[in-house]
């Protein structure tokens, strides 16, 4: 941590030197460019009072060239200013997430939010404080559902689990390609669309502008038009109605099914900067060299799907729409009227979407997948420290770490070791309130969602087989079905039966089962919950304040008792957050009773 920390200062130093220098180089071409300008304007004038036209319009000429030379290069440099203020803002970000600020960051994932899901809402993998605001820097729509995918469900078996693991090594080591790919996805000012529309648009075909004849017809349409009206109109060669006919023709043309051709157009007007983007990020992928497997993988699937590197293909689309972007402008109409240019647009849009349209989605998800392995990298390259975990391929369910603790806790972590395998398939955790019982059960269940992911985990060593993960902890009621916490806790608790017995591997982390319920109900039914569970090819753990479960072991050695104890000084409670092998031996909802300032008869 402390190496990634000089890291990303270093970074910060440099790219606030870079944006003085060019924030100064900026300042001195605009002072250049007026000083060009007036220089034009004396020149004009000096012309007008000598008569020197043809000394005047050569010195104009070269100060002319001069300015655009300088509205380009200050275009350039006001691009390049944002780009340096962007990486500024990126290494800014990456030292408050490591200073334990990261809960400040603006996209939780909220939108990913789903109660229903089997682990995401107990697990904090999404919203306020979750996994996916800690370690998130995708930008494209796409980009953030890989990451949501990679944190909701098992992508592959063991084999992918292991191509995604050294593709996030190897990111994890180059901070500059992640941090540039970061930064050209945030050019734009606009929120990254859904790229469905445009998806869909390229999929499909519409012949009538890809045959020869149409596309012959709207090519010299407009230059017999443009010939008649520069011999009508400016050489008074020919009658007047000539030109005004084809203007007309013409103007008939773009007034047909014009609504038609507008619904198409906005497509491009929404994608425009997203288009733009995706070049860079493209291009940026394209250009690097990488070796590990998976990346490759990626990289070859974009390279068979065209002659051109897909970069330069999306270039090209990005030309022809900005080639649209002045639709709006008033003078357009008559532009349009004269050169048909919506149907030149149209011919052109065709054209690339025959060669390349079918591959927007590959392309768009190649960088999606970047985007999601770059976020995961983020884990490795901050947490040295952190461990690379072992996917068992044998068939029995099995967990195993040493110094676990949960990655989102800076500050105060504490490790813990847990092993659960054939021997001791549930764990049954008691211990007082405040303990940290449901924190240890969170804890498992967030480093094996990132070890499912293909990212470090938060221990030392770590080994598991590929099991769902289904979690009863947080349990609502659900107004709107009419479902109470206990019956929703009861549907919960029915799936996860229901999956182990059918033969599935589940890891199941179950926290105060059956709490909505009298001690007497609550009691039985775990006890058959538990043994039922035993029996599968399931494995878990269970935390409970019922400390009669803990008699379980007598008779189940599937069972193993843990806990967490506390200890008083001075009057204070204390906690030390360690497991413990055994069933607990005290009680503190008293003394915390006492401490709250209530009293206790």
């Amino acid at each position: 941590m402390k190496a990634a920390k000089q890291m990303y200062e270093r970074r910060k130093e440099k790219y606030s030197k870079l944006l003085l220098k060019q924030k100064k180089l900026e300042g001195n071409i605009s002072n250049l460019r007026l000083g060009v300008f007036v220089a034009g304007i004396c020149d004009a004038v000096y012309a007008h009072l000598t008569q020197s036209y043809i000394l005047c319009a050569a010195i104009f000429a070269v100060l002319l060239v001069s300015f655009i030379y300088l509205i380009v290069k200050h275009e350039r440099l006001i691009v390049k200013i944002k780009y340096y203020n962007l990486l500024l803002d990126i290494n800014n970000d990456s030292l408050n997430r490591l200073n334990g600020e990261w809960n400040k960051f603006a996209d939780a994932g909220e939108d990913f939010l789903d109660d229903n899901h089997s682990y995401s809402s107990d697990l904090d993998i999404f919203g306020k404080n979750s996994l996916f605001q800690w370690i998130n820097t995708a930008k494209t729509f796409i980009g953030r559902e890989k990451l949501r995918d990679l944190l909701s469900e098992v992508e592959g078996d063991s084999h992918d689990i292991r191509e995604r693991q050294e593709a996030v090594r190897e990111l994890s080591t180059k901070l500059s390609f992640r941090q540039r790919l970061t930064a050209e996805a945030m050019v734009t000012s606009e929120k990254i669309h859904n790229p469905e529309e445009l998806i869909a648009w390229g999929k499909e075909s519409k012949d009538t502008f890809r045959k020869t004849w149409v596309i012959a017809f709207f090519r010299i349409c407009p230059v017999i038009t443009i010939l008649l009206v520069t011999a009508g109109f400016i050489m008074n060669r020919i009658p007047y109605y000539l030109p005004a006919t084809a203007l007309l023709f013409q103007f008939g043309l773009v007034s047909y099914k014009v609504r038609e051709r507008y619904k198409m157009f906005s497509i491009f007007e929404k994608y425009n900067q997203d288009i733009r983007v995706y070049y860079k990020m493209l291009k940026l992928l394209e250009k690097h060299k990488f070796s590990s497997t998976l990346i490759n993988k990626i990289k070859d699937n974009i390279k068979s799907s065209s002659k051109l590197e897909a970069f330069k293909k999306v270039d090209k689309l990005s030309s022809i729409v900005d080639s649209m972007s002045n639709r709006r402008n008033l003078f357009y109409i008559i532009f349009n009227t004269l050169t048909l240019w919506d149907f030149q647009s149209i011919i052109a849009l065709e054209g690339w979407k025959q060669q390349s349209g079918h591959f927007l989605k590959s392309w768009f998800d190649a960088v999606g997948r970047i985007e999601a392995l770059a976020s995961l990298a983020i884990i490795g390259f901050e947490n040295p420290d952190f461990a690379m975990p072992e996917i068992y391929d044998e068939k029995d369910s099995a967990f195993e770490a040493k110094c676990l603790g949960h990655p989102l806790i800076v500050g105060n972590r504490v490790h813990n070791d847990v092993t659960i395998d054939g021997k001791v398939k549930v764990i049954l955790i008691t211990g007082s309130n405040m303990s940290g019982k449901s924190t240890l059960l969170r804890t498992t269940g967030i480093n094996l969602v990132l070890a499912y992911a293909g990212a470090p985990v938060c221990a030392s060593s770590f080994g598991a087989s590929i099991m769902e993960i289904c979690t009863c902890m947080r349990i609502k009621d659900n107004l709107e079905e009419n479902i109470s916490s206990f019956y929703a806790e009861l549907l919960r608790i029915k799936k996860i039966v229901s999956e182990s017995e059918s033969g599935k591997r589940v890891f199941f982390l179950l926290d105060e089962i059956f709490r909505g319920t009298n001690s007497e109900d609550r009691h039985i039914g775990a006890r058959v919950l538990i043994n039922k569970l035993s029996l599968t090819n399931s494995i878990g753990m269970v935390s409970t304040h019922d400390l009669e479960l803990c008699d379980l072991q007598q008779t189940n050695d599937k069972i193993g008792n843990y806990h967490f104890q506390e200890y008083y000084e001075d009057g204070r409670i204390y906690f030390d957050y360690k497991l413990r092998l055994g069933p607990s031996t005290t009680r503190n909802a008293l003394h915390l009773m006492k401490l709250a300032g209530i009293d206790v008869i």
